[in-house]
């Protein structure tokens, strides 16, 4: 099996209302697509490669790739990954990570098997929580209480908030708010999205223990590492941080500072699924879970994989409006709150164009 060519394709489209966490405010919400065609005619679709410097990223990898055997996965993830040059850090790396996504797709395709299996097979329902709480004009405590409380009417065992845009008692009101709404059996994360300096975030995590946080994330600044362990040792909710981490070397810079008890690998970002099954194994070695970030529908084969699969990130329709528009098959939570894999080959992404079509930007 050859690959035969590459393409990018993205879409963009408005949220409800504009959104915010604790540093950014966002607008739109949108989809990114890497296409691998084969000479056996199997199309792999990684999740990613987006933007100006993401699809000339993927060009310029396409010229390397073509006429290589997409079974090889990692050969072709170092022969993408020259650290001089494209990869490391940042966009490049994110674009890699694209790429890998949609050679797993093919692998798991060939493999006549749903990617998780493929990769472990660890379990077929992986727990999940519903992330949201942002802030938003006009959302006080009432509405934010009644959105915390739709999130457990449709099976919701865990929930998410943001934290850091407001005062510091502001937020605390917040987090008491969303704890009576939702009772004493459901698990509150709280996320900063870096918002603060150490010293902030141990006066807020003080402020809110008595809450029964199941983590907090994102405490501090991506790179401070040092600030995250001071927190950890202050505090007794549990650190999760590493959504801007890049491959199994930053992860193990954080994890050789004690940052964090959980790790929000991303697969989208950090190099693909070649990179985090390195990375799980690393967390695993050192007796650390994985809740990664962002999209469900490739981290859900992920945290099924593999034994240190904490919980799954899960976004519903109450932060896009296109949520169950997107792919012909939406992922949604069982009756015991949790999430399972599509069981067909691959991935599962199957984009409906039908729908999407309006929003193509490139």
């Amino acid at each position: 099996m050859k690959i035969t060519n590459i393409t990018t394709e993205e879409y963009r489209w408005p949220r409800h209302k504009p959104i915010s966490n604790g540093l950014h405010t966002y607008t739109h919400s949108g989809l990114s697509l890497v296409k691998i065609e084969t000479d056996e005619g199997i199309t792999g679709i990684g999740l990613g490669g987006g933007g100006l410097i993401g699809r000339a990223t993927v060009q310029h990898l396409t010229k390397e790739l073509i006429g290589e055997d997409p079974i090889n996965v990692e050969r072709l993830w170092h022969k993408m990954w020259i650290p001089k040059l494209i990869g490391r850090r940042g966009l490049t790396t994110r674009a890699i990570s694209a790429i890998d996504i949609g050679l797993w797709d093919i692998r798991a395709k060939v493999a006549n098997l749903p990617l998780y299996k493929l990769l472990g097979g660890f379990r077929d329902r992986v727990p999940t929580y519903i992330a949201g709480g942002y802030y938003e004009e006009g959302k006080g405590l009432k509405e934010l209480a009644r959105e915390m409380e739709e999130n457990v009417e449709i099976g919701a065992r865990a929930i998410k908030m943001k934290v850091g845009a407001v005062s510091i008692a502001e937020d605390v009101e917040r987090v008491k708010t969303v704890r009576q709404a939702v009772g004493p059996n459901v698990k509150v994360m709280v996320d900063a999205n870096c918002a603060y300096r150490y010293y902030q975030a141990i006066q807020l995590a003080k402020r809110i223990e008595e809450y029964d946080i199941f983590w907090f994330e994102e405490p501090v600044a991506a790179d401070d590492y040092d600030g995250c362990r001071k927190l950890a040792e202050a505090t007794s909710i549990p650190i999760a941080t590493g959504e801007n981490e890049y491959t199994r070397y930053g992860f193990r810079d954080l994890i050789a500072h004690n940052s964090a008890a959980i790790l929000n690998a991303d697969a989208k970002i950090l190099g693909g699924v070649t990179e985090f099954m390195k990375v799980a194994a690393l967390a695993q070695a050192h007796d650390l879970d994985i809740a990664p970030h962002g999209s469900q529908d490739i981290h859900v084969h992920l945290v099924a994989a593999i034994a240190n699969g904490l919980i799954l990130e899960f976004y519903r329709d109450s932060v896009d409006p296109m949520w169950g528009k997107i792919y012909h098959h939406t992922l949604r939570l069982n009756d015991d709150g949790t999430v399972s894999p599509p069981n067909v080959p691959g991935i599962g992404v199957d984009p409906n164009y039908e729908n999407l079509k309006p929003y193509r930007v490139s």
